[in-house]
């Protein structure tokens, strides 16, 4: 039994607990600092899964974490002692010179970077640093200058708001802000102003080895801007209402929504005619109409042969394709748009003796229409035209 003149060991001799003998802490205050600085180096690649980076466009504690690692690489000690805690390998860079422990400082690596620290050791409270994201919108809106040929451009805008209006171009979300999508010709709405990129000056390397390239951006304000490919990538990133217009055929024809103009369903169907016009008997079996119905296609052509847009004759329907929540006239165009090389220049009389040239006519080969159908379908017919002299369909 346990008395009260018992020692500690006593009493954990009794319990059958064998003490422990506490370490001291035998690093020192010098070694302390450079545990904790390689520890917060440690977090970062903890969250981001990366070394930390140089570089103007990266996050100012990146950089500054990216300063403190190449400090401690050049710091034989350093190494030695943080060795065991370098799961990472982040250490095995050797630098080319060396630096002392009091280079190593908070204040000493923020001045390298041009900046102040407040009162205090927390690196993370800074005074007069402005974030990137306004030094970048700062310097964009700088360097944009008067468009002096904005004459030259300025009906593409006015046509591109006429598109939007009538449907053949859509508003669309970005949502990955992706490279490949800032490209020449494209048209973004950006910082509430209609963005075009009127031409692209050359690819190259970053120091980071990623690519990059020069834009000539035209602005629907009648100024223009020279900027990098990543910096309008940036850009659109921080606008939250950034929006990529859509080319004229790539806007989503087919939907589980349905608009105000959409038919609930519909047929795409494809006519031959049995017109006896010289032109129409010796290329028959290319020569097609392309339209849609939201009723019966038999409705449709009923009197073919007395409707001049029939070609005054009688026709067979040779395809068609069924569509659910699809919007008649936007899907006529686009196959107008699609095949406006192939279209038919062709005269005839009406009932009246009146001169007609029919639209809906071209002459193009059934698989080419199917095809075409298809990629409106799947949305890549944006990527591709159509090349009447091999009547086949080949990317943009």
């Amino acid at each position: 039994m346990a008395t009260p003149d018992m020692d500690d060991e006593a009493l954990l001799a009794d319990l059958g607990i064998e003490p422990v003998s506490v370490k001291a802490n035998t690093h020192t205050a010098l070694e302390e600092r450079l545990i904790a600085g390689f520890e917060d180096v440690l977090r970062f690649v903890e969250t981001q899964g990366r070394a930390p980076l140089h570089g103007e466009d990266r996050d100012i504690f990146e950089r500054l974490y990216a300063v403190r690692l190449d400090r401690l690489r050049a710091m034989p000690e350093a190494r030695a002692l943080l060795a065991s805690m370098d799961t990472h390998g982040l250490l095995n860079v050797e630098a080319a010179a060396t630096v002392s422990a009091d280079e190593l400082d908070d204040e000493s690596l923020l001045a390298d970077l041009g900046l102040e620290a407040q009162d205090g050791t927390d690196i993370t409270r800074l005074r007069h640093v402005p974030t990137y994201a306004e030094r970048i919108a700062a310097e964009e809106i700088a360097n944009r200058t008067r468009c002096e040929d904005f004459d030259a451009f300025k009906p593409l805008f006015e046509k591109v708001q006429r598109d939007l209006k009538s449907g053949e171009r859509r508003v669309l979300k970005l949502e990955e802000r992706s490279l490949d999508e800032i490209r020449q010709g494209t048209y973004f709405i950006v910082g509430g102003q209609t963005a075009y990129i009127a031409e692209e000056k050359g690819e190259f390397k970053t120091g980071y080895d990623r690519r990059d390239m020069r834009l000539r951006v035209i602005y629907d304000n009648g100024t223009e801007s020279e900027l990098l490919q990543r910096s309008l990538q940036r850009a659109l990133h921080r606008d939250k209402v950034a929006r990529l217009i859509s080319d004229p055929t790539a806007g989503p024809l087919f939907g589980d929504a349905m608009d105000a103009e959409d038919i609930e369903s519909g047929t795409i169907y494809v006519l031959r005619s049995h017109s006896e016009h010289p032109f129409v008997v010796e290329h028959r079996e290319l020569i097609h109409k392309i339209g849609v119905t939201g009723s019966k296609v038999e409705t449709r052509i009923a009197g073919a042969k007395d409707q001049s847009t029939y070609l005054l004759a009688d026709v067979d329907v040779v395809a068609t394709y069924k569509l659910a929540h699809i919007n008649r006239t936007k899907l006529e165009n686009v196959f107008h748009k699609i095949f406006a090389s192939a279209q038919l220049d062709l005269t005839i009389e009406d009932r009246f003796g009146k001169p007609v040239k029919p639209r809906e006519w071209f002459l193009v080969p059934l698989q080419a229409i199917d095809e075409a159908v298809n990629r409106i379908r799947d949305g890549s017919i944006a990527d591709y035209v159509y090349e009447p002299s091999k009547a086949v369909f080949v990317r943009r």
